[in-house]
């Protein structure tokens, strides 16, 4: 039998918490107060799915590794799906205007409509929606 998780924890290093949790906010994500405090907060992405923003300070003690400086070096892509083309454009605006920058332009092609973007540390987030979840309608770019 395969593994399946009950639940996904993504772990990002963060250099200011209170600035990355106030930017994904503005992107309309919710997060755990009881799994918050200065050290951590944990973002809601979906059902069971969760990020958890670390001060880099506190991400270090999980780790030996040296930490990446994603603002120039990639070291994952988080990928999230929306319910449509127009979601996918909504969010990544979002993004850019609370002060993320555009990483791509967008994809376009008959199997998904996606576009990515950098949070204020350099992570890449790629948002995307599939033909099954939106008929990918162009008249809504």
């Amino acid at each position: 039998m395969a593994l399946q998780a009950k639940e996904m924890y993504v772990n990002l290093p963060v250099k200011d918490l209170d600035k990355s949790v106030g930017f994904f906010r503005k992107l309309g994500f919710d997060f755990h107060p009881e799994m918050t405090d200065e050290n951590a907060s944990c973002m809601i992405v979906g059902e069971n799915i969760f990020v958890m923003l670390l001060t880099e300070p506190f991400f270090q003690t999980f780790t030996k590794k040296e930490l990446t400086d994603a603002t120039k070096n990639a070291e994952v892509i988080v990928a999230i799906s929306a319910d449509s083309r127009q979601s996918v454009n909504d969010i990544v605006n979002k993004a850019l205007e609370a002060g993320g920058s555009a990483m791509n332009d967008p994809m376009d092609n008959e199997y998904m409509y996606a576009w990515s973007f950098q949070d204020l540390d350099g992570h890449l987030w790629e948002v995307m929606a599939m033909p099954e979840n939106d008929d990918l309608d162009k008249s809504s770019t």
